[in-house]
């Protein structure tokens, strides 16, 4: 069984192929991608734990090429101790767990606001009409994005997304168009902050500073970057595959909407068994042995946390979906000092999509046409998912 992470059938359905290389290869070079795989769970953990040796400074290079909107500056996500360090104790001060917990009540009105706008139809698309405007919504408000240029924040974040996928020719030349109109917005908001300041994440990361170290306004746009694709992709992927999983498995469905207190531990196990995000790369800063195979310095690493979340000697029956069982130790969204910073943000917007959408719709059931999948070898959700309902609860 070969593992090309490109090829449509792995790409469908990765599981199996991650289970051949945990069993027959555990370190194995993908040579047309140019990297070096590494799918167990105890590996996968050391690349994370160790940036000494598997640094991320190559990673926007590797994903977006000249497509990053601010190469110039140090990124919370391709960064390496001490630079990281710093960048993440001031991104800590301005997204903190009481801010996070602070947006629910408008998280849930920007919820039921989406769904009340299909539920006389009996029938919505999950991601256009939910997951992705969700999300959408939420980042913009949390950077101080205005209402009127909330279709430009989307068109952007979608541009830089296919850009870390790979796209050429003209796909790729519209979407230098959008990482320019991106970085100019975002200057001028910046800007506008610092003379300003508002209620919102931009003027709270202006604020931020440490030893009077302040962050600069690159370092800020670089997290702007950072939240504008994994703030958006990763939630709309989380959201299709918990709602995918349900459907799959009808008795926890029937379960969950009996008792809706099961959807956080539900939202765990999504993230577990099929997780919005499947790897991100590493470099080796020197030749590296890792299970028995060397890996050459200068190699581009990469750490599939997916397969480490099928791994049978972490989670007992992997390939189970089990709602019930331990999930601590999952690793969807990273580990260590590069563990997602907006893992709770991500987790309560997806636990209020199920909440509202489960309890003002019954009988949600996929279109015969079914699902597609977005292209992607290291994000891993859903394009459409057409669905009817047809009964409506009372709000």
């Amino acid at each position: 069984m070969d593992y090309n992470p490109f090829a449509p059938e792995v790409k469908a359905n990765p599981y199996p192929y991650y289970t051949h290389l945990r069993h027959q290869s555990p370190v194995f070079q993908v040579k047309d991608a140019g990297f070096w795989a590494v799918s167990r769970y105890d590996d996968v953990l050391y690349v994370l734990k160790n940036p000494q040796l598997f640094s991320s400074t190559i990673l926007l290079a590797a994903l977006l090429g000249d497509l990053n909107p601010v190469p110039e500056a140090a990124n919370l996500i391709a960064s390496d101790p001490p630079v990281h360090s710093r960048l993440r104790k001031l991104a800590n001060r301005a997204f903190t767990p009481r801010m996070i917990s602070a947006l629910e009540p408008r998280l849930r009105e920007i919820t039921t606001d989406l769904l009340s706008a299909v539920a006389s139809r009996g029938e919505f698309d999950l991601v256009h009409d939910l997951s992705t405007p969700l999300p959408v919504i939420a980042i913009a408000e949390m950077l101080g994005v205005e209402a009127a240029d909330r279709a430009d924040f989307k068109r952007w974040s979608d541009d830089i997304v296919h850009a870390a996928n790979g796209i050429i020719g003209e796909e790729r030349e519209l979407a230098k168009k959008s990482v320019t109109e991106f970085r100019t917005y975002f200057e001028e908001v910046i800007e506008a902050r610092r003379a300003a300041p508002r209620n919102d994440l931009i003027s709270a990361l202006v604020k931020a500073e440490e030893e009077e170290q302040m962050l600069t306004s690159g370092e800020i746009l670089s997290l702007a970057t950072l939240l504008l694709i994994a703030g958006n992709e990763t939630t709309t992927n989380l959201i299709g595959n918990a709602m995918l999983a349900l459907l799959e498995h009808p008795d926890v469905l029937a379960r969950i909407k009996k008792d809706p207190a099961l959807i956080p531990q539900a939202i765990e196990e999504v993230l577990r068994y099929d997780g919005p995000v499947h790897g991100i790369f590493r470099q080796a800063t020197q030749d590296v042995e890792l299970a028995g195979t060397t890996i050459p310095s200068g190699a581009l690493v990469f750490p599939l946390f997916a397969s480490a979340d099928r791994d049978e000697n972490k989670f007992p029956n992997p390939d189970h979906f089990d709602i019930t069982r331990k999930t601590e130790g999952h690793i969807a969204f990273g580990f260590g000092i590069h563990f997602c910073l907006g893992a709770p943000l991500a987790r309560l917007e997806a636990k209020i999509a199920l909440q509202e959408m489960l309890g003002r719709f019954h009988h949600l059931t996929l279109k015969a046409e079914g699902f597609t999948r977005i292209d992607s070898f290291f994000l891993r959700g859903l394009k459409t998912m057409p669905l009817t309902f047809d009964i409506i609860a009372t709000a």
